[in-house]
């Protein structure tokens, strides 16, 4: 087997080749090159098919120890543009099925060729298909896949549609319009602000200085994030994400915005405009993390 590894190899499955060198040709064709983590993580997948090559595998190969990068971020983005790539998909596999909370598996027979010499992989024995920590009967898998697969709260990269670019820098950028225009209004307008606050004494001069100085630190970074998304800054999708933790709180702050001039627009009106408020720094994430995956592809 060690000789093997040493040969180039060939491995087709369905109307794809996928050779040692990191091409991938469709029906004879070559196709758009994968990036390098991309092609690391197929490569591991056709190596050993039918079998479960779990998440912590592929970070050790991957991703050095002492790197220091969204790990989830990355392999979800590298698995997203292999399906893409292979016109699959995590809820109806047919070459990369998703094992919910261990990893990944290639289900489609591979053909793999060595120096002229031909191996076709071995089919799964019956105690794997009946392993319940190694297969997922097919007519569970649709559902295991889009629920189980991915345990988080928020949005994964592998759930979202890939949307084309401009209309992801457009969205981005008219949400960091909103915030900017909230930030400098209040800040032009405080003696206003000071007037037709709803509260009085120590709350109202809490209210007061949490208005400076929220919008005081959030101009800078909504103005870096429209230079990012203007200029296309590489690397925003990661800087972003270990800017959201702040922006988080910075945004829900200012989802409270609206009960300011309660009296003005009324409680059902505030309300409104604040539910719509609490979900825009999501919205955002979601933006930069289709953006991210539309790059890959």
């Amino acid at each position: 087997m060690d000789e093997l590894k040493r040969e180039t190899r060939i491995f087709r499955f369905g109307v794809f080749e996928f050779d040692t060198d990191g091409e991938l040709r469709k029906e004879g064709r070559k196709e758009p090159r994968l990036r390098d983590q991309a092609v690391q993580v197929l490569s591991m997948l056709l190596e050993r098919p039918r079998e479960v090559v779990t998440r912590e595998e592929l970070r050790e190969r991957l991703w050095l120890s002492d790197t220091f990068v969204d790990f989830d971020h990355g392999l979800n983005t590298a698995v997203n543009q292999l399906r893409n790539a292979l016109g699959d998909s995590a809820t109806n596999s047919r070459f990369i099925q998703t094992v919910p909370r261990r990893g990944y598996r290639f289900i489609a027979p591979v053909e793999m060729t060595v120096s002229g010499s031909t191996a076709l992989a071995a089919p799964m024995d019956t105690a794997q298909v009946n392993d319940p920590d190694v297969a997922i009967d097919s007519g569970e898998r649709d559902k295991a896949n889009s629920a189980a697969s991915h345990p988080y709260v928020l949005s994964d990269p592998e759930d979202l549609p890939s949307v084309p670019s401009n209309v992801v820098r457009t969205l981005f950028s008219l949400i960091q319009a909103i915030y900017l225009t909230f930030y400098v209004v209040s800040l032009g307008r405080l003696g206003v602000l000071g007037e037709i606050l709803p509260v009085g004494g120590n709350l109202a001069h809490f209210v007061f200085v949490t208005v400076i100085v929220t919008a005081a630190l959030g101009i800078p970074i909504r103005l870096y994030l429209l230079a990012a998304i203007a200029f296309n800054y590489r690397g925003l999708d990661a800087k972003f994400q270990k800017l959201f933790p702040f922006l988080l709180i910075l945004d829900e702050l200012w989802a409270l915005a609206p009960f300011l001039i309660v009296q003005q627009i009324g409680a059902g009106l505030a309300l409104a405009v604040t539910s719509a408020l609490l979900y825009l720094p999501f919205s955002q994430r979601t933006l930069v993390l289709m953006g991210s995956a539309r790059k890959a592809d």
